[in-house]
């Protein structure tokens, strides 16, 4: 199946419509998630006709993908019938993105898949120029079979490389990627268990989530789990239209059929309005950070701030459940900024929530496309913070595009995390110790003792490099003459 995508993006690549990784990305989405739509339909048929029941299907037949982009003979492609030349083109273009996009506007569900399918499409448009491109891309993806679960499982795989390389393009791509080994490093943190829910706000391509989700399957005991993990534990905001299409697929095909999704900026919720059966119990995010919010937005927040990442921190602090945790990546800024604003939010969370882990990453984790340093603050909705454990992520290689952060480059900090140890690479501050609400801390085993010479001894040294300097300046003078 790797071979068959890696053919698709060659494919793509040569088409004068498409330029560059995001583009490719996108247009494969598209037509994954209708060759998906597809096999989903002929799952639900075939289910409901062994149950003598009949199945209403979702799209007319005139759009179903295998009466005419692949009609099928003798179980492949009838090219006597298959739609070609420009009139595939147009098809799309014309009839079918206009047809699918009209979901959104006209089923009132907005948690239904028939609703989903409207979002996805009102926000995109096929930029394939080629009909043989459209043509070939089709042909292959038709070969994929989402009915299998292997397949599935093979296929979301792939589609996270996709991503991965979308995100190491560089550019604005980067939004839609954070690092797995970060991602995973987080998740076996925190330890999210079934019955919990999970929340990200800032979700791009969902990988936070696809990763508790992975971790939280492992404890699946029964159908109710299974039903509790696909409907009613993972939650998530994306107001960027390529993320979301691109969240969406990724959680699809990792068989999280109908995601608690929204395609809305987090930051227009006013978040005074925020209940307690409003709130997540894990909160797991990689907010954006740099950004500039216009006073429209701020007037949705107590402590008003253009900081991009201030407002995200104080939406996820006001979005956690009593007892319960959230990790959270913020810039160094956030650490060791005592502007005003930061310095209240910083406040507030120190005094209302428990801070108790401050992981210092690396520079050089989100290259190319950030050279941000940046930290995981780790905190509870219990109590107050009176010590918070800092730990440096300390390689003996530089991170680069090509040399990544592995999962294994974190293994020191999970173990001093679980077990609670103090190694050369962490330490320990006491709250009170703090001031000014500066959180950053160097590293006290990192502070080499000072060796104070004796002033004698300094201006000895100043005298005999003055001899020297005197020494050349004759010389020079010699042979200038």
């Amino acid at each position: 199946m790797h071979s068959h995508i890696n053919r698709i993006t060659d494919i793509l690549r040569r088409d004068d419509g498409i330029s560059g990784a995001m583009q490719y990305t996108e247009q494969i989405s598209w037509i994954l998630f209708l060759k998906y739509l597809n096999d989903y339909e002929e799952t639900q048929n075939q289910t409901a006709n062994l149950n003598g029941e009949k199945y209403k299907y979702i799209l007319k037949p005139e759009y179903r993908r295998d009466n005419r982009a692949c009609p099928k003979k003798d179980g492949k492609i009838d090219f006597a019938i298959a739609k070609s030349w420009e009139d595939l083109k147009d098809f799309v273009n014309k009839e079918l993105f206009p047809y699918l996009k009209w979901f959104r506007k006209d089923e009132g569900d907005y948690h239904s898949i028939t609703y989903k399918i409207g979002e996805i499409f009102y926000f995109l448009d096929n930029k394939i120029d080629s009909w043989h491109t459209l043509r070939e891309v089709l042909d292959i993806i038709d070969t994929l079979n989402f009915q299998s679960q292997n397949d599935l499982f093979e296929l979301s795989h792939i589609y996270e490389s996709l991503l991965q390389w979308m995100g190491n393009d560089g550019g604005n791509s980067g939004e839609f990627y954070t690092p797995r080994a970060v991602i995973k490093t987080m998740i076996q943190a925190v330890d999210p268990k079934i019955g919990q829910t999970v929340y990200d706000g800032a979700a791009g391509s969902c990988g936070f989530l696809i990763e508790a989700y992975e971790h939280m399957k492992l404890q699946e005991k029964s159908t109710k789990d299974l039903e509790l993990l696909h409907h009613n534990t993972f939650f998530w905001n994306e107001k960027t239209p390529l993320a979301y299409v691109m969240g969406v697929m990724n959680m699809i095909l990792h068989g999280i059929e109908n995601p608690n999704l929204n395609k809305q900026n987090t930051l227009t919720q006013d978040i005074r309005w925020i209940e307690e059966k409003d709130r997540f119990d894990i909160i797991l995010a990689n907010p954006p950070f740099g950004g500039k919010e216009k006073d429209q937005i701020q007037a949705n927040f107590p402590i008003k701030t253009n900081a991009t990442e201030m407002l995200f921190l104080q939406h996820f602090m006001k979005n956690l459940k009593i007892w319960w945790k959230a990790a959270i990546i913020v810039p160094e800024g956030v650490l060791f900024n005592t502007w005003n604003a930061f310095q209240e939010i910083k406040k507030i969370l120190l005094e209302d929530f428990k801070l108790h882990t401050i992981l210092s990453l690396p520079s050089g984790v989100f290259l190319p496309y950030a050279g941000v340093k940046t930290n995981v603050i780790f905190f509870d909705r219990v109590g107050s913070t009176k010590d918070i454990r800092f730990y440096e992520v300390n390689l003996d290689r530089k991170l680069t595009k090509n040399k990544p952060i592995t999962f294994e480059d974190m293994g020191d900090f999970l173990k001093c995390y679980k077990d609670k140890k103090i190694t050369e690479n962490s330490w320990i501050i006491n709250v009170n110790d703090i001031k000014d609400f500066d959180l950053s801390a160097k590293n006290p085993n990192k502070i080499k003792e000072q060796i104070h010479r004796d002033p004698k001894d300094i201006l000895e040294d100043i005298e005999k490099g003055n001899e020297k300097i005197g020494t050349i300046i004759q010389e020079i003078k010699k042979i200038i003459r």
